[in-house]
């Protein structure tokens, strides 16, 4: 009796033995490639976004990357959607091996996807998302890197303020982009001595501008402030042109594009814009990242590549200053990044997430280029 139990003892304590030894032996090796997830409209919107994005990274990697390890960016594309952007966020949020997220262009996807982002606590970092709104909740994981609307209304009120501009229409889209961008402007333009006569968000043609063009006219309007993205904004300056409308047309970020003088045509022609880049900067920062881009594309960069290239660059760096790549350290690597020079200028996030930085430049569309006004 007494051999029979010892045999037992001895079969159980082999057992685990081997349990443990087995556990060893297949215990996961860290990761040794750190997945960053990007979500942009690539195919109807990327304007050199994804090249330089895919710079960044290609640079980073080249030079040893981020504590020994490769970066790897798992791209999707939102398509500008609403109910697909929401999709996606939430397959990355329970993919345990994206550390961060940089993304989504549009505010009024960006708005809803951060509470997902912020729920799993994974970091979003948003390069073009410019809703004030996206910063207002409090939340710890949620970032952007460029200036908010309120930002960008501020210097494109001071400048029209200074230069004599008192009585402006606005048009708007009626989106997060439209809405947030036009109270933006309404606030600044006040304290910068400005009257806004008029402001509107649809428009049944050509005749209906030209009504309101007589209306503005007995009230006296100095121009035009348009918070619309592509192709809407640009397209409503067209359209004012053919409706004779006339003055200053000024715009934010969402117009900085070569189709600009495509889409608007002649009436484009003087338009102020507010936007992040300025590839003629004497910085050494942007005199670099310019010649890289062009020896790799063949084409200068622009502000959408310039913020992509930045983000992925902001990212690596707050990985490296805690020498930590879990989505709670990145997040607070970002929060501790103190002024960082990017391409696009000395970057630095606020506990909220807001980009503190000095980053609007002001660009006015001269003869179907872009020329610019400051920096």
């Amino acid at each position: 009796m007494f051999d029979k139990m010892c045999r037992i003892f001895q079969i159980l304590f082999l057992g685990l033995v081997f349990i443990f030894l087995s556990a060893g032996c297949t215990r996961l090796e860290e990761p040794q490639e750190i997945v960053i997830g990007v979500v942009w409209p690539f195919e109807a919107n990327n304007d050199l976004f994804n090249e330089g994005i895919d710079l960044a990274v290609k640079e980073i990697n080249s030079g040893g990357g981020v504590n020994g390890k490769e970066l790897k960016l798992l791209k999707e594309d939102d398509n500008s959607e609403v109910v697909k952007g929401i999709s996606i966020a939430e397959s990355l949020a329970e993919n345990k091996s994206v550390r961060a997220v940089i993304g989504h262009r549009n505010s009024f996807v960006s708005l809803p996807a951060s509470a997902i982002y912020e729920q799993a606590g994974l970091p979003m970092l948003s390069p073009a998302s410019t809703d004030p709104e996206l910063t207002r909740n409090h939340y710890c994981y949620i970032f952007r890197s460029l200036p908010s609307d309120d930002e960008i209304a501020r210097k494109l009120a001071e400048y029209m303020g200074g230069q004599g501009l008192r009585r402006m229409v606005v048009y708007y889209s009626a989106d997060a982009y439209g809405t947030g961008l036009a109270n933006s402007f309404e606030d600044q333009a006040k304290q910068n001595g400005i009257t806004i006569v008029d402001c509107f968000n649809n428009y049944s043609g050509i005749e209906e501008l030209k009504r309101l063009r007589s209306r503005w006219q007995a009230f006296g309007y100095d121009g035009v402030f348009i918070a619309a993205s592509m192709p809407g904004g640009a397209q409503f300056i067209h359209d004012a042109g053919q409706a004779g409308i006339k003055g200053t047309f000024a715009t934010g970020d969402a117009l900085d594009s070569p189709q600009l003088t495509v889409i608007g045509g002649k009436a484009a022609d003087g338009t102020v814009v507010g936007s992040e880049f300025n590839p003629g900067s004497d910085r050494q920062e942007v005199q670099r990242f310019v010649q890289d881009f062009q020896e790799t594309y063949h084409e200068k960069p622009n502000s959408d590549a310039a913020l992509g290239y930045d983000a992925v660059r902001m990212l690596a760096a707050a990985m490296q200053k805690n020498g930590k790549e879990d989505r709670a350290s990145i997040a607070e690597g970002l929060r501790n990044l103190g002024k960082w020079p990017g391409v696009c200028g000395v970057h630095e996030l606020s506990a909220e997430g807001d980009d503190l930085g000095d980053l609007v430049v002001l660009k006015q569309l001269q003869g179907g280029k872009f020329v610019f006004l400051e920096k």
